[in-house]
Parts: structure tokens; sequence; C-alpha cells
């Protein structure tokens, strides 16, 4: 419940045996006008998320593959290392599928 005077968020509050909901402001209420009620938190159920296909789509980059020789690659990044250690480059030929790597 909150305070009818400022909106603030009223505080119970054992007073002369009886418990009452105070705020900072000074008001005060009796427990004793209102009916209990229960407070009940819920939540929908999750949905479920089907991946139907797994697309990766990396920017590509002229390099050249260590395999086949072929002059074009995706390229990506990650933090294989220490967070305080530069990020490892990957590379995919577009050819034959060939990946390495690359530490900076």
């Amino acid at each position: 419940m909150f305070c009818h005077s400022c909106g603030s968020l009223l505080r119970p509050k054992d007073k002369a045996g009886k418990r009452i909901l105070v705020c900072s402001c000074g008001f005060s209420k009796s427990l004793d006008d209102e009916k209990n009620a229960e407070l009940r938190e819920t939540t929908a159920p999750a949905k479920k998320i089907e991946v139907i296909e797994q697309v990766e789509i990396h920017p590509k980059i002229k390099i050249t593959c260590e395999k086949c020789n072929n002059k074009v690659a995706y390229y990506w990044t990650q933090q294989t290392r220490g967070a305080d250690e530069p990020e490892t480059r990957f590379f995919k030929c577009t050819a034959c599928s060939y990946t390495w790597r690359e530490y900076a």
C-alpha cells in the first residue's frame, strides 16, 4: 500500500500490540481497516523459441587461404584469452571452408 499524502510505500510496524502501516512523512493507517489480502507474483509461461535454420553472417576480407590459395575469407573476432589480451581473429575460406586463426 502507498501513502495517501506523499505516495511513498507504507511499512508495517507494531504499535501498542496492533499492526499499523506507517510512512516517513508521518501518515499512519490501521491494518484493521483493510481486508486480508494475499499478494502473488505471476509470470506468463515462457514462449518456446525454435531455431529453424542456423545462419552465420560474417564480413569478408581479402586474405589468402593457407590451404587452397583462395583470396577471400570470412572473418570474425572472439575473446579466447584473458580480458587484458587482444582478441583472436578467425578466418574461414569462402571456397574450401578451411578455418584458421590469427593471434594479434
